[in-house]
């Protein structure tokens, strides 16, 4: 039995260069193709022209249309849904459906699914974001909690300074991006390191709904505070998790929200925040009504922070990417000491204090304000000046242009604990 080949459209185009030089009969014999094929090709010469230049422009008849657009439709809405899909999970549904519409003789294996992938043009996909389960009752949950909210902050009176919302952020001692430029063709590409990209640290965050923020609050894996010089502008806790719990969440009152700006003379304020476990205890919820703490809560509905979170919508992206550039001027100007093995030992909890410093610093009024007015928790009317925003340049900023930062933005990872909600 002749064996059937397949020929791109670079060599096509070839044989019918030759054919219209020398004649079809010619060029067959040269290129050793039937002369029938290459009367074929010249035919579709422009065809040829317009397609990449390996592909084959092999053609076969669709034997199970109905199938395969039901089959599309099925695809397009699980990933509407943020539902991952795979070509096992393809060809299960396909057979699925193949035995609903009585279908006998399909057998849907992997040499189809990727013929049918390209014919409606279906890639596999590297994951860019992972994002929360969105709720069925997504507008009413919305509108409700919306509704809530303004309703506090109206009948408080509260200004934008006392509106605030916080949010856990966590991070590592080593921020590799996920790429780099490298030669072509070289097929390991490595980023040094100093293998703590897994060791996470959490940051706890907060802002007002007119850009000022509060003192960050680092969380570190540890059973006792180190005993290193920390800038003034953070609060440094430990604990064995190195994330927030109802004994942070009650710190956390006392160190950030009573001493934050004109909190002295009247603390009271709306608190946002995500349900977390640790938000909503009832020794926090009992700690936030305290008359010298005054914090009315409230709660994001569970799968919306990312929707109705003013750090999660516009501040914690911004935020990371401040702390990337700062881990990559350490890694390539700090001084490094190193273990008797070699290996470079990571940033001091110091150091990494000062990058959380000088990052929270670093995100502009502007971008918190965003937040909010994106959640539609304040109005796009009340404005800020211009002047507020120039308050928190610093060097970071000066080190580092706008436009060089957003290259680190490309590359921050959005992640998070697997037990937080």
């Amino acid at each position: 039995m002749k064996h059937r080949r397949s020929f791109t459209a670079e060599f096509k185009l070839k044989v019918v260069e030759k054919a219209e030089k020398d004649g079809n009969r010619e060029a067959g014999r040269y290129f050793e193709v039937d002369e029938k094929a290459v009367r074929n090709w010249r035919k579709q010469k422009d065809v040829l022209k317009s397609m990449g230049r390996k592909r084959s422009n092999r053609h076969g008849k669709v034997k199970w249309t109905a199938l395969e657009e039901n089959l599309l439709r099925w695809v397009l809405d699980q990933r509407n849904a943020g539902r991952s899909i795979s070509t096992v999970k393809i060809r299960l549904r396909a057979k699925s459906m193949a035995e609903d519409m009585q279908i006998t003789d399909f057998k849907g294996g992997i040499n189809w699914v990727y013929r049918f992938m390209r014919r409606k043009n279906l890639r596999v996909r590297s994951r860019t974001t992972l994002c929360q389960a969105v709720p069925d009752d997504v507008d009413e949950k919305k509108a409700s909690f919306l509704q809530f909210t303004r309703k506090l902050i109206a009948e408080g009176k509260y200004s934008l300074k006392n509106v605030i919302n916080m949010d856990e952020v966590p991070l590592t001692f080593d921020c590799p991006p996920n790429r780099t430029v490298d030669t072509c063709g070289v097929k390991t590409i490595s980023i040094i390191t100093t293998g703590q990209e897994k060791t996470q640290f959490t940051v706890m965050l907060a802002c007002c709904a007119d850009g000022t923020k509060l003192k960050p609050l680092l969380i570190f894996k540890r059973k006792t505070i180190p005993k290193e010089n920390f800038p003034r502008s953070v609060v440094i806790r430990c604990n064995e998790k190195g994330w927030c719990n109802e004994d942070i969440m009650l710190d956390w009152f006392q160190e950030v929200w009573k001493k934050r700006e004109g909190a002295f003379f009247n603390s009271k304020g709306v608190l946002i925040m995500d349900s977390m476990r640790a938000h909503i205890k009832d020794s926090v919820k009992a700690e936030a009504k305290k008359k010298n703490i005054g914090a009315e809560l409230s709660v994001i509905p569970g799968g919306l922070t990312k929707i109705l979170q003013p750090l999660d919508i516009s501040v914690n992206k911004s935020f990371k990417s401040h702390v990337r550039a700062c881990w990559e001027i350490w890694m390539s100007e700090g001084l490094h000491t190193f273990t008797k093995g070699g290996n470079m030992r990571r940033a001091s909890y110091t150091e990494v204090a000062e990058w959380v410093d000088k990052s929270w610093k670093s995100v502009k009024v502007s971008t918190i304000r965003s937040g909010f007015i994106k959640a539609r928790i304040v109005s796009e009317s009340e404005e800020i000046t211009d002047s507020e925003d120039s308050d928190v340049e610093n060097e970071l900023s000066d080190t580092l242009p706008e436009n060089i930062l957003e290259l680190f933005n490309s590359d921050t990872d959005e992640s998070d604990f697997e037990d937080k909600h």
